[in-house]
């Protein structure tokens, strides 16, 4: 439900990382992206850090922890891309006349 201009807290409604802290364990750099925990939680893990998780379900990311992650996410859509296409070609199924 949105609320009009004059009922609104921005602070309370909207989510910014200008003052944010990184999530990861040990970090105090500032935010630059705030992502979501569900699709990107395993991304994260699979790159070898660890965060600290916030009732808004939101991970706050600092530069260097933005493009650790990053890489990992696109290494691993790369692999599945690769298996989802040789699963694709041998399940294509052939005609009458095809041999």
């Amino acid at each position: 439900m949105k609320f009009p201009k004059e009922l609104r807290d921005k602070k309370e409604l909207g989510g910014t990382t200008k003052n944010r802290k990184c999530s990861i364990i040990g970090c105090n750099e500032i935010a630059i992206r705030s992502l979501s925990e569900n699709s990107w939680k395993k991304y994260i893990e699979k790159g070898g850090l660890s965060f600290n998780e916030n009732s808004r379900h939101k991970i706050y990311l600092c530069k260097k922890h933005y493009n650790q992650s990053n890489k990992s996410r696109k290494t691993q859509e790369k692999l599945l891309q690769k298996k989802g296409f040789l699963d694709n070609a041998a399940g294509v199924k052939k005609g009458k006349w095809d041999f």
